[in-house]
């Protein structure tokens, strides 16, 4: 496993080229939160369908989630990619039990130390179309370790409209706590989130459709 090693100096330079870079692919990223943002550690849990959406969750960091963020990455991505360790990725290897324990138990850590975590429970990239979104059980075991923090669902959309460039779309959802998702075993409270999640993405993907949108604002 990889562990995350936050650089001030290094996080500084890269956003401001990151900045550059979202302007020149993006026209507009959008932004709507159902609810005041919790100020203490969270489970930041979205769905997974581009290259761009660590990139994206970076923009966050540095706009509208004021928070000490980690972000868990495929561990062949991040040796590929090993700089994102610098602004808080660390690795997860899913081909091994005994690796995904480690990270389990080093996302716990980090938020018990205060830090939130980024989780893409699909575990691997989608089309954004895809259904199911498939969440893998990792979001719930670290919420039955830390039940007093709350899950904070997030959907990314991508959508060509108006203009050259296409639009990101981004909507975090009220905090998702234990008893909100009923059920007797990690499995199937994973299903509900899931569910959660994908009535949250096409709910989405509606408004934008039907541009629906007149309380997201632009974080570019």
């Amino acid at each position: 496993m990889i562990e995350a090693k936050k650089d001030v100096v290094f996080n500084k330079l890269f956003s401001i080229f990151h900045k550059r870079m979202l302007a020149f692919s993006f026209d507009k990223i959008y932004w709507q939160e159902s609810s005041k943002l919790p100020a203490f550690p969270c489970i930041f849990v979205c769905n997974h369908s581009s290259w761009w959406d660590g990139l994206i969750y970076y923009q966050l960091t540095k706009t509208v989630i004021q928070q000490d963020m980690y972000i868990m990455m495929h561990e062949q991505g991040l040796k590929q990619f090993p700089y994102f360790k610098k602004l808080g990725a660390f690795s997860i290897d899913r081909s091994s039990p005994k690796e995904i324990l480690k990270t389990m138990r080093y996302a716990e850590v980090l938020l018990k130390q205060g830090k939130s975590v980024w989780l893409f429970p699909q575990g691997d990239e989608y089309h954004l179309e895809k259904r199911p979104l498939q969440f893998q059980p990792g979001t719930l075991y670290l919420q039955e370790k830390l039940p007093e923090i709350p899950i904070i669902p997030v959907c990314f959309y991508y959508s060509f409209a108006h203009k050259r460039k296409p639009e990101v779309w981004i909507k975090a959802g009220n905090p998702l706590y234990s008893n909100d998702l009923p059920g007797d075993s990690r499995f199937e409270k994973t299903l509900l989130l899931e569910k959660k999640c994908t009535d949250a993405l096409d709910g989405l993907k509606n408004d934008v459709i039907s541009e629906k949108t007149k309380h997201f604002v632009n974080l570019l």
